[in-house]
């Protein structure tokens, strides 16, 4: 097909965004069917999500069809190394823009929007005025939070990319000392800098890690303290 059509590439895109969600919704739905103890509802939301991805797939592969794998075996070693090269390029540039643009903006229009308080022309809305700053509040905190977790991403694929071209992948050493040490956690990459502390959990700028409470959790994912471990610069040996 042809790729220099604007309107067919932007509707490709919105087409394979459009089924990416969907199959991400209906895996959501699944997991919320299985806990209220529906399983054939829950097997109709996985099987219709399985459909979703070859959709979105099929469409992928018409952005990207420099990506087709037809008949892996056909294929000098280099020519591997080349197209696995394309998907951590593409990998780094979507991480990338969302830490440099995508979450950065929310974060501050989210900020901005919860400072409209809709009480000031509602006053019988006074409430749920309230209560919605506190959610984009809490939406603002969280988009501050992605941004870190998004350039780690594209620093783990650029140390990818370079391996391929025939560097060892490694990190650097964690840093050691309580006071500065960053943690990371395992299930969603959210990172904890002792520096900022969490103030929404009450935790204050310049608290160490280890004198957080055990109770404590992660404001992304809700994962417990023990899911974090020391976090390591990803990095290339010379």
């Amino acid at each position: 097909m042809d790729l220099s059509n604007p309107v067919t590439l932007a509707n490709l895109e919105a087409a394979f965004g459009g089924e990416s969600m969907a199959n991400r919704k209906y895996l959501f739905f699944a997991d919320v069917c299985k806990k209220l103890g529906l399983a054939d509802l829950a097997k109709l939301f996985r099987e219709t999500a399985n459909q979703e991805t070859e959709h979105a797939f099929a469409h992928f592969r018409l952005l990207h069809p420099e990506l087709v794998v037809d008949d892996p075996s056909s294929l000098s070693e280099e020519e591997k190394k080349q197209i696995a090269a394309r998907c951590l390029e593409l990998a780094i540039e979507g991480e990338t823009y969302e830490y440099t643009t995508m979450y950065p903006e929310f974060h501050a229009q989210a900020v901005a929007e919860k400072d409209a308080i809709a009480a000031a022309e509602f006053k019988e809305q006074e409430e749920e005025s309230r209560e919605h700053a506190g959610i984009f509040k809490t939406a603002a905190k969280n988009f501050g939070l992605l941004t870190p977790i998004e350039e780690y991403h594209a620093k783990q694929y650029g140390v990818a990319l370079q391996a391929l071209a025939g560097g060892a992948a490694s990190k650097a050493p964690a840093d050691t000392n309580p006071a500065t040490q960053k943690w990371i956690c395992l299930q969603c990459s959210m990172i904890y800098d002792p520096a900022v502390g969490d103030a929404d959990s009450g935790i204050a700028p310049g608290t160490p890690f280890a004198e957080i409470p055990d109770d404590w959790f992660c404001p992304i994912c809700g994962a417990t303290k023990k899911t974090f471990v020391p976090y390591q610069e990803p990095a290339i040996a010379a």
